[in-house]
């Protein structure tokens, strides 16, 4: 093995990461590379890190380490900072060690990618919602603002804290309107103001909303109120959400979770082996697993084809 790479996260035997990751070596011919699965908290995460050794291409970090990888980097580069998200490690290899640690964030450029590539031609941001307000929002933020959406609102229930959205738009000057998650009513009319929404909350969370959603469209007597405006639910197993489900139904065009994956997968694939994949090879073996799965395959829990460092 030449080369490898692995996710970690907590919990992670769900990760769609390994079947992206793999599909990508095979279509550039990296007949070397080694992509794992580590299930790995937080308080394990630096025992991990201080054993990378040369071998070691890179990380994917899924949550609850996306912060904590912070203070373990040499380098974070400037919009996983201004976010402060890292979901990519990168090991550049140095004399006798693994050399610089560098983190990076690729979830801002998956949430741009698949919402772009949904949305219709001249489509522009102005009114935006994102629901919650940890990691992946702060990364929405960023997201939305390229996307032209400066003033965005957050539905949370809770805005404090130095990991939170609110202190990544301070950083990013961006100003958001923060929305307590009270009703499911009330956050539902809050949705029907957007032009796009980025709900960013676990499985099972933003469900009182899309039925207090449904009850709103059905009352207001228009079955396409929804015509031309987009939702990223990053909710992919089980899919469709019914959030997604209510989203549809009305006329509305859904930018899916597991699209956000591709694509920053994609660009941590071209940072870790400075190869550009090619995306559709990388979609095909992700919607060839998602298939799978959904066929009654086993979500894969074997061990990775290699040993991660000791915790």
């Amino acid at each position: 093995m030449e080369r490898r790479a692995a996710v970690l996260g907590h919990p992670v035997a769900h990760s769609l990461s390994p079947a992206l990751h793999r599909s990508a070596y095979a279509q550039l011919g990296l007949a070397g590379w080694g992509y794992g699965l580590q299930d790995v908290t937080a308080a394990e995460l630096a025992g991990v890190v201080a054993r990378l050794d040369p071998t070691w291409a890179g990380l994917s970090l899924t949550m609850p380490l996306k912060q904590a990888v912070m203070p373990l980097l040499d380098i974070v580069d400037p919009l996983a900072e201004v976010t402060g998200a890292v979901n990519t490690l990168v090991v550049q290899p140095g004399q006798g060690g693994a050399g610089l640690l560098v983190g990076f964030n690729t979830d801002v450029h998956g949430i741009v990618a698949t919402v772009r590539e949904v949305a219709p031609p001249g489509w522009r941001s102005e009114r935006a919602v994102v629901l919650g307000a940890r990691a992946t929002a702060s990364s929405a933020l960023a997201a939305l603002a390229e996307l032209g959406c400066t003033r965005p609102t957050v539905v949370a229930r809770s805005f404090a804290g130095p990991g939170s959205a609110a202190a990544a738009a301070h950083r990013m000057g961006v100003t958001t309107q923060n929305v307590p998650w009270s009703a499911p009513e009330e956050v539902a009319a809050t949705l029907l103001e957007a032009d796009v929404v980025v709900s960013t909350v676990p499985q099972g969370v933003a469900d009182p909303v899309a039925l207090a959603l449904a009850e709103l469209l059905e009352r207001s007597g228009r079955p396409d109120a929804l015509a031309g405006r987009v939702l990223l639910d990053v909710v992919y197993d089980p899919w469709p959400s019914p959030l997604v489900r209510v989203w549809t139904e009305a006329g509305g065009l859904v930018a899916p979770g597991w699209g956000m994956l591709l694509h920053q997968a994609a660009a941590q694939v071209q940072l870790m082996t400075g190869r550009a994949p090619d995306v559709e090879a990388m979609r095909a073996g992700l919607l060839g697993e998602l298939a799978r799965r959904r066929d009654g395959g086993a979500v894969p829990d074997a061990p990775p084809p290699f040993d991660l460092p000791d915790r």
